[in-house]
């Protein structure tokens, strides 16, 4: 009887132990990893130091994300978490004739991050330019609506 008494004391001091150590190494990594941001592909169309000539140039684009910082214009025309995506992205611009720069961004929002995840699922299923442009408006809405505001 003692020794199963002091056989079940041991094995729930071991797990106490593992469990707490368990614990607080994944909600440390789980902070970092939304505190620090993840990195997104922003397939950038242009920078603009005047906001007429970034209309002017930016006009027949339909589907957009302006940006202004540091006295600047930024025109973005997707957002990704996928190299390979944002590649595949750039190529359907560049056969309409468009110049896209792909930039590396940290951002730190966990509800951007989840719904940039999912709609990268489904460009990642379609070969359809229409789709993947119609999927890359919504993020790009998804960025106005989370992050800008």
């Amino acid at each position: 009887m003692k020794k199963t008494l002091i056989i079940g004391v041991l094995f729930l001091l071991i797990g106490t132990f593992l469990g707490n150590y368990l614990y607080t190494n994944a909600k440390e990594k789980l902070t970092q990893t939304f505190k620090e941001g993840n990195t997104y592909y922003f397939l950038q169309e242009g920078v603009y130091t005047s906001k007429d000539i970034m209309e002017e140039n930016s006009k027949n684009m339909n589907i957009k994300a302006i940006d202004f910082k540091n006295d600047k214009y930024y025109v973005y025309l997707g957002i990704t978490k996928s190299k390979e995506i944002a590649t595949k992205i750039k190529e359907i611009y560049e056969k309409d004739g468009y110049q896209l720069y792909i930039k590396e961004v940290n951002l730190a929002n966990e509800e951007f991050y989840n719904n940039v995840t999912q709609f990268d699922l489904l460009i990642k299923n379609t070969e359809e330019k229409e789709e993947i442009l119609k999927i890359e408006e919504v993020v790009l809405a998804n960025y106005e609506e989370i992050i800008k505001k």
